[in-house]
């Protein structure tokens, strides 16, 4: 007797159906297989992503160290050559005050005219050049305005020859090496009169 209801498959039909059926599950395995390999390569992706941000990070750490420590060895190197700069300056302030009794003669004696020629004119130019290659340099002279802080006011006397308080005669002549002050210039101030 025939099947009307079309419950039993035809013959032939089974094995089909049973590898139809086999290759689904295959087909299923495999895109379940795929996306677990797209999980798994979407974990590494974030991990590689993490571990990416931690290097660039440390680098970036590193970077900022290095970047402080060469401004540290800059400001030390200018601080140490600020500071040699200075020793030199003060050892030459050293040997000049030494000398200031000598300096200080042979300005009087140029003042007096006794160095106008001679080996001893020579001497002094000598050794007045000597001092200007340290930096050394005399100042103060008859007519400059007064300045207290390059000047030591002797004496001071009304005026009605000038307008601001203006040397008047140099005493002792000042000394500086570079900017600084050795000694200020011993003056006598002639000062505007009142009215």
């Amino acid at each position: 007797m025939s099947d009307t209801t079309g419950l039993t498959p035809p013959e032939g039909d089974g094995a089909e159906h049973h590898g139809a059926e086999h290759a689904l599950n295959e087909a299923e395995r495999i895109l379940n297989d795929a996306g677990a390999a797209a999980n798994e390569f979407a974990a590494d992706e974030a991990n590689a992503d993490n571990a990416l941000a931690a290097v660039e990070a440390k680098a970036a750490e590193h970077l900022a160290d290095l970047q402080r420590l060469q401004a540290e060895y800059i400001n030390y190197r200018k601080r140490v050559d600020r500071d040699r700069v200075a020793m030199g300056e003060s050892a030459t302030s050293k040997v000049i005050e030494s000398l200031l009794p000598v300096l200080d003669d042979v300005a009087a004696a140029r003042a007096h005219g006794d160095l106008a020629e001679g080996p001893f004119a020579s001497i002094a130019e000598k050794l007045e050049d000597t001092l200007g290659k340290l930096g050394w340099s005399s100042f103060g002279a008859a007519g400059d305005a007064f300045d207290p802080t390059l000047h030591e006011a002797l004496m001071s006397q009304p005026s009605a020859d000038v307008t601001e308080p203006t040397v008047m005669h140099v005493a002792q002549p000042g000394h500086r090496v570079g900017d600084r002050v050795v000694r200020a210039a011993r003056v006598i101030v002639a000062q505007p009169e009142d009215n």
